[in-house]
């Protein structure tokens, strides 16, 4: 088999670095936000990118036991008691399009509509329009827009308030705020979530599209750990009983099912003769 090639992390008999830099200074002088920017993008992130890094992170760390990773690995937790990783994981893989991954979608629709404006010479707004035009013209939903819960998300002010003090807001935020605006105007009113804000505020950094949803799992992970080890110390084994509605066939009963081989018995009797008899 041809060695795997790999340009992140490489190690000896004595040392191990990161993107070239020893673990060792790392432990010593950055944060672990620092280390999640220098995973994915190759270099150690500007006071502000780190700020900013943070602060999503701790936006999406946990939205309550509700939310539908955390209540996916609460379940798990409760019927399986012998395995921690397994309710944890659970729990990140009920993150998807509509749950916690909107913003790499959210990411690319921000790349394509800006990666349209240097073609065509368009503002970031007037890319973010015609973005808004498309999805009514082809009944699409936008990534980014919308929460069940919140009628104005409080975490995207506090983002985007923060991006423009640190020095780092470009035209993802532009895109995303026109977006939202455009979106108030032709549709409804459509409050911008977290996915859209870390969409932006990722896509301000250089992040790729893919980084929308793996940070977003980043940061809930933690979430995850707390809500799991919450289940073990305070719940009982097997506690969530899920309400159900059967509205299926009713039950069939003996006396049903005489009545049923009586009426196919009566019913085969005046039936066509088998071909060949």
């Amino acid at each position: 088999m041809d060695p795997w090639r790999t340009a992140i992390a490489t190690s000896d008999a004595t040392n191990i670095w990161v993107r070239g830099h020893a673990v060792t200074s790392l432990m010593q002088g950055a944060t672990f936000t620092d280390m999640i920017v220098l995973l994915h993008l190759g270099r150690l992130p500007s006071p502000g990118e780190r700020r900013l890094v943070d602060a999503v992170l701790i936006g999406v760390a946990d939205h309550g036991s509700g939310a539908p990773s955390c209540a996916a690995a609460r379940l798990a937790a409760s019927g399986n008691r012998s395995s921690i990783s397994s309710a944890v994981a659970a729990g990140i893989l009920a993150i998807g399009d509509d749950h916690g991954g909107a913003g790499s979608n959210c990411m690319e629709l921000i790349a394509e509509g800006l990666a349209r404006a240097a073609r065509e010479g368009l503002t970031p707004a007037a890319a973010a329009q015609g973005a808004v035009a498309a999805a009514v013209r082809d009944q699409r939903r936008l990534p980014g827009l919308g929460h069940r819960v919140h009628t104005t998300d409080p975490r995207v002010k506090t983002l985007f308030d923060m991006a423009r003090v640190e020095g780092v807001a470009g035209d993802g935020i532009v895109f995303m705020e026109a977006l939202e605006a455009e979106a108030r105007a032709r549709i409804k009113p459509l409050p911008m979530n977290i996915d859209g804000a870390l969409a932006a505020i990722l896509h301000d950094l250089g992040f790729t599209p893919p980084a929308g949803r793996f940070l977003f799992i980043v940061g809930r992970v933690a979430g995850l750990t707390a809500e799991v080890a919450e289940e073990y110390a305070r719940e009982k084994p097997m506690r969530i009983k899920i309400p159900v509605t059967y509205d299926g066939v009713p039950p069939i009963t003996e006396q049903t099912e005489r009545t049923n081989a009586a009426s196919e018995r009566v019913g085969g009797a005046g039936g066509p003769k088998p071909s060949g008899s």
